[in-house]
C-alpha cells in the first residue's frame, strides 16, 4: 500500500501516461497481496474490503486533477 500511496503523490506532482500505467500496476499488486492476506487469514475480509476502498477512491483523486 505504500509504494500506491508514493506513486500517487509522485502521478499527482508530475502527470504522465507512464505514471498512470504504474499508478495502475501498483494498485493490482496492493490488490492482489491485500486478497492473498485474506485467503490466509491474515486479514478480516472487511479489513481489506476497506483498504482497497480507500485506496481506489485514492487513484480516483488523483486521476480527476489531472
Amino acid at each position: 500500500m505504500k509504494k500506491f500511496f508514493i506513486s500517487c503523490t509522485s502521478y499527482k506532482n508530475k502527470p504522465t501516461d507512464d505514471g498512470l500505467n504504474g499508478l495502475n500496476l501498483n494498485l493490482n499488486e496492493a490488490f492482489s497481496k491485500i486478497d492473498k492476506a485474506v485467503k490466509r487469514g491474515v486479514l478480516h475480509k472487511n479489513n481489506a474490503s476497506n483498504q482497497k476502498s480507500r485506496m481506489s477512491a485514492a487513484l480516483k483523486k488523483t486521476v480527476e486533477v489531472k
